[in-house]
């Protein structure tokens, strides 16, 4: 059962499909955290680390930007598109403060014409002063986020020196040199190694550990990094990271290797709902509006369950997304647009890495499709969506018109029971999933008129049921006690309606308009 199978999972698999949504949230190609892990675990073998110290360096290696949504509203506001600046800026964050403020310069506005890009970097310098303090906020929530996902207290602190440097120049600035922890060392050599591995190879790795040797890195880890890149990286574009990563978890005891998904589940969705003021307490909202609906309609505890850490996990693909694109009051442009309808895509990906959350993540994909093919990402009908997916899209349209948004201000209930009645009525929420939401809120439920598609009655809706089932027409007037003439008579009306002319297409069509699984009361509109 779900709910046996979730209590206790492997840790690794959770924590190694988070770090895949921290890549999303620090604008780095995905994967980076887990090659970063990979080389700081062969530099800590290098170095001689204890088995503590080398499961320590495992997990903020995986974690080390877990604090990122912190700071992505302000930074959005300085620089218009954080995403943007943190893809061009993150590679250079240890080199001198010089080179690093002359990158800064380099990637404002680089596309725009002259005159654009000069008010572009005034307007940018101007507001670098706001985002003072963004790194301590980070490290906070990174620390208390940690410990939400079962972390020893030691372990969890190592994150308050995320953006630290070996000669105190980073951030907050409370320590420097050997005081900054020695696996927050490591893994920052191992990041940026990677870093300049991956945009010019090896002799590009080396020159940067060189070139930060006793400034931004610790000098000692910075030069084995030096003296061994070429055998600590001349593999890692051909690993299989995932496999590796999960199979290379340093264990310390038989508790260290296991995460209470309940926990994790919560954190990971603080994490997600951080990206834009608008979505704080957006996702444990729709998990309660979820549940309380699946039970109202009877699912089994197991699938409450499920669906409940589904609707915890179903925005974590947002962290991808340009905080200004959450906090926009008009309407989106069409490259916003579209990557707005790829956070569903990624939100479902990234959990299905992991086995512990596959089953969420089949979910998670669902929740902004729509019965009526008008959703996305795949756009898929009524028969691809199960009552769980349902109810967790009508959830997520309910709880998002109770919150306010950069264009309104929050509905009341009942506005929002109007607008979800309305989406019923169109075709494109589910009709029992949202009286549900609508019982459970005391609002007025949906009285729907229903019409079948291409004119079917409710009589031909149950011989087509039927008739998909195998029966014949004998079997079919048995069952609804009319005549074997009658019956046949109902078949060719059904054929002739819908333009088919076997049982075959027939049944075909009943389970592309999901008419099999439900009664003769219809999926229509008033």
């Amino acid at each position: 059962m779900y709910a046996e199978r979730a209590s206790v999972v492997q840790r690794a698999e959770v924590i190694a499909a988070l770090s895949l949504a921290l890549d999303l949230g620090t604008a780095e190609p995905l994967e980076s955290a887990l090659r970063t892990c990979i080389v700081a675990l062969r530099l800590g073998e290098r170095l001689g680390l204890s088995q503590a110290d080398m499961h320590a360096t495992y997990y903020v290696a995986l974690l080390r930007h877990l604090g990122c949504t912190a700071q992505a509203p302000l930074a959005a506001e300085v620089f218009g598109d954080e995403m943007a600046a943190q893809s061009a800026l993150n590679p250079y964050y240890l080199e001198s403060r010089p080179d690093f403020f002359w990158e800064l310069l380099r990637s404002i506005g680089r596309r725009r014409p002259p005159l654009g890009r000069a008010t572009e970097v005034a307007r940018v310098i101007s507001g670098l002063p706001r985002l003072q303090g963004g790194a301590a906020a980070s490290c906070e929530v990174a620390e208390m986020l940690a410990l939400r996902l079962g972390f020893d207290p030691p372990i969890a602190a190592i994150l308050r020196h995320a953006y630290e440097r070996w000669d105190g120049k980073g951030e907050p600035g409370l320590v420097s040199g050997e005081a900054v922890a020695l696996p927050m060392r490591i893994v920052q050599v191992a990041q940026d190694g990677c870093a300049f591995f991956r945009m010019g190879g090896v002799e590009a790795a080396i020159a940067m550990a060189r070139r930060r040797t006793g400034h931004g890195l610790d000098p000692r880890i910075a030069e084995l990094f030096g003296s061994e890149a070429t055998h600590i990286l001349e593999d890692l574009n051909d690993l299989p990271l995932w496999e590796t990563v999960v199979a290379l978890e340093p264990h310390v005891d038989r508790a260290s290797s296991k995460l209470d998904l309940e926990s994790a589940v919560h954190a990971m969705a603080g994490f997600v709902d951080l990206k834009s003021p608008y979505l704080v307490g957006h996702s444990s909202g729709v998990a309660a509006v979820a549940a309380r609906a699946a039970e109202r309609l009877g699912m089994p505890p197991d699938d409450v369950e499920r669906l409940r850490h589904a609707a915890l996990l179903h925005d974590l693909g947002r962290v991808g997304v340009s905080s200004t694109v959450w906090a926009a009051p008009r309407a989106l442009g069409v490259s916003e647009w579209e990557a707005v309808r790829m956070h569903t895509y990624y939100g479902e990906r990234i959990l299905s890495c992991a086995p512990a959350l596959a089953r969420l993540g089949n979910l998670v994909g669902l929740h902004h499709e729509r019965l009526d093919g008008s959703g996305y990402h795949r756009a898929a009908v009524a028969s691809h969506m199960p009552l769980a997916a349902r109810v967790l899209a009508a959830a997520d349209v309910f709880q998002a018109l109770r919150e306010p948004r950069p264009h309104r201000a929050a509905h009341t209930v009942e506005a929002a029971a109007d607008v979800l009645r309305r989406e019923v009525q169109a075709g494109r929420l589910d009709v029992d999933a949202a009286n549900a939401i609508l019982e459970d809120a005391g609002a007025p439920l949906v009285r729907l008129r229903r019409t079948w598609p291409c004119g079917l009655s409710d009589r031909e809706v149950e011989v087509l049921q039927l008739l998909a089932r195998g029966c014949s027409n004998k079997q079919i007037a048995a069952r609804l006690i009319i005549s074997p003439k009658t019956a046949g008579h109902h078949v060719q009306h059904i054929y002739d309606k819908l333009g088919v002319s076997t049982r075959a297409a027939a049944t075909l069509f009943a389970m592309q308009h999901d008419l099999l699984d439900r009664g003769a009361s219809g999926v229509g509109s008033e």
